[in-house]
Formats: C-alpha cells, structure tokens, sequence
C-alpha cells in the first residue's frame, strides 16, 4: 500500500462473483485490493505493501514459535552446485522439471551448472556433516526464511509463483523417535499458525506415498478448504529417515564411540498461505481478513465538509492515537477529495474487519458508528469514550467469528462416500472421505477421471478397515482419508 498520506486508487468496476468464475474473482481481488502486481517474468510476483504486511505479520508469529522450539535462524546460499542436488536421485527426479539452472555467470560458462534453490535439503545436508561430530551435537535445530525459485507452467499469485518466499526448517536428530517428534511438532506448529492467525481450520494428516515430498521416508500436511471446496496444501513437515545423511555422509560417534547417520528432518511453509486467507474468507466484495493477520485491523473514516470536516478528522486522528497506543493497527482515511461511499467499498475490498465513521452528529453524541465486514449486526453505535476499550474484544470476536464460519464451511462439504457412484459429484464442490486401496495405479485413474487427489490420511479421525470406493481391493490405511481438487 502507498505511504501513510496517499492511497492507490482500486478500480470502480467491482470483482467478478464467485459463483461465477471462482478463479476470475481471486485473480481480481489480489491485484485490486493491491496485494500483488506481476512481475516482469513470467510466473514471478511483485508483493505490493499491502500484501507484503500481512507476511509480515505472519512471519513474526511463525519466527516466534520457532525460536521457542529452540531452533536457530541461519542463511544458506541460493546457488547450489548440480552435483550437490544430484547426490540424491529420488530428490532431483522429483524436482527436475522445476528447476532454473545458471550455466553463464560473470560473462564466461561456468564448469559446473548451478541449480536456484528449489528447498535446501542437499546445501544444508553438506554443512550438516561438516557441523556434526558427536552426539553432543544433537538435535541440530535450524531454520531459514528464504526466497526459492520453482519453474512454474501454471502459475498463480501466491498460490504458484516461479518465487515465492518462505520459511524452511531442517534437522538432524539422533534417532527416529526424535526426528519424528520433531516432525510432529512442526506439523502442529503450522497447524496453530493456520487456526489462530489464518483462521484457518485446517486438517492434519499424512501424504500418501506417492504424494511424499522427494526423498522423504513420511510426509504430513495441513490441507485447507477454500470457498469454491478446493483444497490448499498449506504447509508440510517431512521425516527424511536416513536418506539425506547417507548421501551426504551426515554422522556423529554415539555414546559408544560408533559412526552413526543421523536422522533429518525439513519443513516449510511460505507466502501460500496468503492465498488461503484470500480464499478461506473473501466473498464478493472482496477481501474479507481475519484481525490477527490485517495490515490495519481498524480503518476510521471522519465525515463532514467544511469546519466539520477538520472536526472530524481532528477527532479521528485522536481515537487512532488512543488506539494505536492500546495496540490496534489503525488507519486513518481523511482523504478530501473521495466521498465517504467510495471509502467504505475500498476498505470492503482491502478486507479491512472494522470499519468506524465519525461524523459531526457522532461527535455531538458522544459516539462511533461501528461496521463490521461481515457479519449481520449491522452498525451499531458505541459511546466514543468506550471505542479504545472495547475494540480489542470486539476484534477477538471477529477473529473467532471468521475460523467457525469457516470450519462450518469445511464440514458441510465434506461427506462419506461408499462408492464410485457418488465419488465425482461430492468432489466436484468439495471433499469426499472414502476407503482407498493406495495403490498408486488406482490414484492415478481417480486423478484422470475427476482430477482429485488424495488430499492426506488424517490424523485425527476412528480406525476403520472397509474397501476401495474405486476398485474394491482392501483399504491400506486403517481409516478413510480425504480426496479432493486442490491447488
């Protein structure tokens, strides 16, 4: 967003319904509301201040909670050398056909071609074995906030960029117990991120083999459901078993003085998650933002013209002080030249929760109008002496309001399906929860007929034994798992 005494100007054509073109409608709102802009190659992103706030916003959460799980922040290099991500094969073949790769540099062709970080398992995994020695030196606990390049063909704001940003853990433990632990905690560490900033109700579980990251013994996932009953992987925690200490020889001498790999771990969750906030909770007036996680949770628009207006504005400058000092993000619209309409539709689309006007039959009452962006209160007038000690709550409210309005969502899309019959049209607008073979033949011929996928093996949920809905055969996991479209 433009500095604090200038705001953009959002188009006045509206964005195009959901129901209509879900895919339109969320292309729309992120460059009106000014969150991104595309950048100048193909698949790339411009994040715009705006947008860029709300990762900062959850950046800071995030960083938080990982340094109190005792983890580090380091930066590793974004060129990586080929044969470094060659070590291991399951690893390049599964990023292969993402990968940039620099074979010019400095004007001259380089001896060996370097890879753009797609993730950092193979730069990390080398100094890993250089850093670890002795099991003293374990659990080795560290964590990077990055950009990372994925050559993307279908690319979409946030969603699928060829850069994005993020965050990626990496680990090394002694034993299996403790790298899954450690896995584990990341999981519901993205989790509590999800639901408590996002407000988003995701579901935790485990990727079915062939859904597994490259190179990984296990992977889980949280998946969240946007509006149209698309699912978005949200963010993942990988257990890497042995394999990454293998290739990259990452041992230390146990209690017994014998050489033993270590266990390695690697997680991430990256600016995607913006994009689940835009399609958890927008609708079609725009973007609809959960407190925790807006840029202003507050914006105060002072009405009137002429020495009303200075009275106003006077008046709203002050309550945002007071806010601003009760720790709200507060913004101030006084801009002269715009009618107070034309602001309440652009704080709507910029998603902003709280909108409160001030006008001079305000002033003289002693009150503040207050308009929620969702919600059917209505406004309601609050006595202007109460707004700084009110609000917090009030916003607490909306916050809580935005997570089981979308939790409600989730469960009335997501139903049990017995067999084929009724398997394409539960997945068409939302997830079916179904008994699977996990044959990957099987996914793959359900992936072609609906383009669902299975979405993950859910960790929460009753042990049940039943039969494929697709070919019949015994179910693999003990349970239903979900499938569903995603992005």
């Amino acid at each position: 967003m433009p500095g604090a005494g200038t705001l953009g100007s959002v188009s006045r054509e509206g964005v195009t319904p959901q129901s209509e073109d879900f895919s339109a409608w969320y292309n729309e709102v992120v460059i009106q509301a000014e969150l991104v802009d595309r950048g100048p190659v193909r698949g790339t992103m411009v994040i715009r201040p705006y947008g860029y706030r709300m990762w900062e916003l959850l950046q800071a959460d995030l960083d938080g909670r990982i340094k109190e799980g005792g983890h580090d922040n380091a930066a590793f290099p974004m060129f990586i050398p080929e044969s470094y991500f060659k070590r291991e094969a399951e690893h390049v073949e599964g990023f292969s056909p993402e990968l940039a790769v620099v074979t010019i540099a400095g004007g001259k062709e380089l001896e060996e071609p370097l890879v753009v970080r797609p993730t950092s398992e193979t730069v990390i995994g080398e100094y890993m074995a250089k850093w670890i020695e002795s099991h003293r030196d374990l659990p080795l606990l560290l964590n990077q906030w990055a950009n990372v390049v994925r050559w993307e063909l279908r690319p979409r704001m946030f969603l699928r960029t060829t850069e994005f940003l993020w965050q990626e853990g990496h680990t090394a433990h002694a034993d299996e117990d403790d790298a899954m632990r450690e896995t584990m905690w990341a999981l519901d560490t993205y989790a509590g991120v999800a639901r408590e900033l996002a407000a988003i109700p995701v579901i935790e579980g485990e990727k079915t083999p062939s859904e597994r990251f490259a190179g990984a013994v296990r992977t889980y996932t949280i998946e969240g459901m946007m509006r149209d009953g698309r699912a978005l992987q949200s963010g993942t925690s990988h257990y890497l078993g042995t394999n990454f200490a293998k290739v990259f020889d990452i041992t230390y001498q146990d209690e017994e003085g014998k050489l033993v790999h270590a266990h390695t771990t690697s997680w991430g969750l990256s600016t995607r998650m913006l994009g689940g906030v835009i399609m958890t909770h927008g609708d079609d007036k725009g973007l609809v933002l959960p407190p925790r996680i807006a840029p202003y949770q507050v914006v105060i628009v002072p009405i009137g013209r002429d020495d009303a207006a200075e009275r106003t504005a006077t008046a709203a400058h002050d309550l945002a002080g007071q806010l601003k000092r009760a720790g709200v993000r507060v913004r101030v619209d006084d801009r002269p030249q715009l009618r107070p309409g034309y602001k309440f539709n652009e704080w709507e689309l910029r998603g902003v929760p709280i909108r409160l006007e001030l006008g001079p039959r305000d002033l003289d009452g002693g009150v503040v109008t207050l308009a929620r962006r969702l919600g059917d209160q209505g406004k309601e007038q609050i006595p202007l002496d109460q707004v700084t000690e009110r609000l917090p709550g009030i916003l607490e409210e909306f916050q809580a309001f935005l997570y089981e309005r979308a939790e409600r969502f989730r469960d009335e899309h997501i139903a049990d399906v017995e067999s084929w019959d009724g398997f394409p049209e539960q997945v068409s607008t939302g997830w079916a929860r179904v008994f699977h073979c996990g044959r990957t033949d099987c996914e793959d011929a359900i992936k072609a007929d609906t383009a669902a996928t299975p979405r993950c093996i859910p960790i929460e949920g009753p042990q049940e034994q039943g039969t494929c809905f697709r070919c019949g055969e015994p179910s693999a996991y003990g349970k239903r798992i979900l499938f569903g479209r995603s992005y």
